[in-house]
């Protein structure tokens, strides 16, 4: 199966909570639905928090990885309006 291209991309790395939250909930504001955000950050809180944040607002979690000891991706699609 064939890598999901982003539609926009987040580089929230050096950020912490909330911030890491916030910066990612208005990017995926800012997509139409059926977009795709990928983030990429390395607080270990937020590749916990950001992902369940999104269940929680009706967003589809395509993906969390670890790329590293310490950096993730995260993939988010919009499937609703906020």
């Amino acid at each position: 199966m064939s890598e999901v291209k982003a539609d926009k991309h987040l580089d929230i790395r050096g950020v912490v909570c909330p911030y890491t939250l916030v910066k990612s909930k208005l990017a995926v504001e800012s997509l139409e639905v059926g977009q795709i955000l990928e983030i990429i950050l390395d607080y270990p809180e937020a590749a916990d928090s950001i992902p369940k944040a999104m269940l929680n607002y009706g967003q589809s979690v395509l993906k969390v990885e670890k790329i590293n000891p310490k950096e993730w991706i995260i993939r988010i699609r919009k499937e609703v309006e906020d």
